[in-house]
């Protein structure tokens, strides 16, 4: 511990707010060494009891963990560091392949939609008490149906993550341990360490999840398993029917775990789904809007069991309340008049993944990317391998902000590609790196 730095505070709660402060403002860096509890509790002037119980508070939030003869310790990862915070400062001029937006030139005109969202408020002004907009309810049970999908009762949340999250703390505890993919996306894992809930990585490879990896993970014991069932962040996975048996397998051995699919592609990807939802008895299915629609168009319409969606509502109402019905009413237009040509986008973005996998693949270089706006290249070290690409006028995502156990690769979005970058891009990323091997994520 920096000799700078000592314990202060008078109740436990002070004690651990304090140091949970000198972690965020990098007076306790990563690896630091706490003081013996009864060090701690002469230097803040306090009972060891006292002092005991700061530093629990601190390890059930994640700040914190004990290591045996090394005592306690500063995390690697506090949970109170965003894994956003790993990025890559992008110069002038360089071409940003870092950001995991959609293309621009892919998302619909917005104009007609708001306006018919405008003329209908008018009409019928949504006030206190409103329900969700029948209309995008209805639409959005035809296509869960058509994707094999029989939905039960439906909400709307602002996005998936705001869906997990409630879900999340209506069904578990600080500690409790949830099976999450290895690499996989960035703002689950960071919810994870801000519930102080214990990741289990599950790996998986371009069809997703591997089966056996999902089984070891459950006779763990955890309480609850998310997954990606196509586009996957980062790798683009996408699962298969053949995959997708084996998966429900599994989970039905274990119906009383908490599973959670997200199937945010629905709206862009030229896949076939093969949903998992339904196998156990606790269980929700989120579709976003932001990647199709654009981001500041985003919702989630969710389905699941009566218990799940009823706790997700309950939780919904005592916070936001509802999701603004102007928004919902514009989605609800869009998808009326199909707006978006899930087929011609998703092709626009296979022709980008495929020729970026294949001109990698050409230099010796594995890459993957079965679905999505993501390509995942495996590589020997990310910090040479994201500087050199700089230097070349690229700039990548460190894979470290999705990683759990696996080893480096980067993350670039290729949404934006042209097809006239591609083979630029691919020589530019084989000269920057030394190939990696292929086959599974980890």
């Amino acid at each position: 511990m920096p000799e700078t730095y000592l314990i202060a505070g008078s109740t436990a709660s002070e004690i651990a707010a304090e140091v949970e402060s000198a972690v965020s403002g990098g007076r306790l860096p990563p690896g630091a060494s706490l003081p013996p509890v009864r060090e701690a509790a002469t230097q803040a002037r306090v009972s060891p009891n006292t002092a005991a119980a700061a530093y629990r508070l601190l390890r059930e939030r994640g700040i914190v963990e004990t290591a045996g003869r090394r005592g306690t310790r500063v995390r690697a990862r506090p949970a109170s560091t965003s894994r956003e915070e790993i990025r890559v400062e992008v110069p002038p001029g360089v071409r940003d392949l870092a950001k995991g937006n959609p293309d621009p030139a892919l998302l619909p005109p917005l104009h007609e939609a708001l306006a018919a969202a405008a003329r209908a408020h008018a009409e019928r002004p949504a006030m206190y008490g409103t329900d969700d907009d029948e209309e995008l309810l209805d639409l959005a049970g035809a296509r869960l149906r058509a994707d094999g999908i029989a939905p039960g009762p439906l909400a709307i949340t602002s996005g998936t993550l705001d869906a997990v999250e409630r879900v999340l703390a209506a069904y578990l505890r600080p500690g409790d341990a949830i099976a999450v993919e290895d690499p996989g996306w960035t703002a689950l894992l960071d919810l994870v360490a801000a519930l102080r809930l214990r990741p289990v990585p599950v790996r998986i490879d371009d069809d997703g999840p591997l089966p056996d990896e999902l089984g070891r993970a459950l006779r763990t014991g955890v309480r609850a398993v998310v997954i990606t069932s196509r586009a996957q962040n980062p790798t683009g996975a996408a699962i298969t029917a053949e995959r997708a048996r084996a998966l429900r397998a599994e989970l039905a051995a274990r119906p009383e775990v908490l599973f959670i699919e997200d199937d945010h592609g629905a709206g862009f990807v030229d896949v076939p789904a093969h949903p998992l939802a339904g196998v156990t008895e606790s269980w929700i299915h989120t579709r976003s809007t932001a990647k199709d629609l654009g981001p500041d168009l985003r919702l989630a319409l969710i389905t699941g069991d009566p218990v799940t969606l009823g706790r997700l509502r309950g939780r919904q109402r005592l916070a936001s309340g509802w999701v603004s019905h102007l928004l919902q009413r514009a989605v609800a237009h869009l998808w009326r008049t199909e707006a978006v040509d899930r087929a011609e986008v998703g092709a626009a973005y296979r022709m980008r993944r495929d020729g970026l996998v294949a001109a990698l693949a050409e230099r010796g270089v594995p890459a993957h990317g079965r679905s999505g706006l993501n390509v995942w290249v495996p590589v020997a070290d990310e910090a040479s391998a994201i500087t050199g690409l700089l230097a070349r006028g690229w700039a990548a995502a460190p894979g470290a902000r999705n990683r759990v156990s696996t080893p480096p690769a980067l993350r670039l979005t290729v949404s934006s590609l042209s097809p006239g970058e591609i083979p630029a891009l691919a020589g530019d990323l084989a000269a920057a790196l030394r190939p990696a091997p292929s086959g599974r994520y980890g």
